[in-house]
């Protein structure tokens, strides 16, 4: 996406890799994306993760539509550090003309498996 002043770039979300069936970028934790004690805040990591599914069912979509979260669905497994960086990993299980549902695995810069997500898009008109 190359909109700016949106939720993406204040949470500081780079897309690293947009193709087909696979999205990922990369999200700073700093102080904006952390609670007050200096982990990765939760709805910050479920942003990335609905950032991601958005961005991958756009790559998708045709001329004249856009992709609608409609459902999200986290477990938080393990925490992120302030000053580290995680890595979301977006691929698609279900690509249909209406609905496209997406797996997201947020991962630290180590590979330690912080959150996985499930994301529904709805594609409209």
């Amino acid at each position: 996406m190359s909109e700016t002043n949106n939720l993406m770039e204040t949470l500081g979300i780079e897309f690293t890799v947009v193709s087909e069936g696979r999205v990922e970028a990369v999200m700073p934790v700093n102080k904006r994306v952390c609670q007050p004690f200096g982990i990765l805040h939760g709805g910050a990591t479920i942003a990335l993760a609905e950032s991601v599914a958005g961005e991958g069912s756009l790559f998708y979509c045709k001329s004249g539509e856009k992709p609608a979260g409609t459902q999200v669905s986290c477990n938080h497994l393990s925490a992120a550090k302030e000053g580290e960086t995680v890595r979301a990993v977006g691929t698609i299980v279900h690509l249909g003309r209406t609905t496209h549902l997406w797996n997201i695995d947020v991962t630290t810069s180590e590979g330690k498996l912080i959150s996985t997500a499930r994301v529904l898009n709805t594609i409209l008109k």
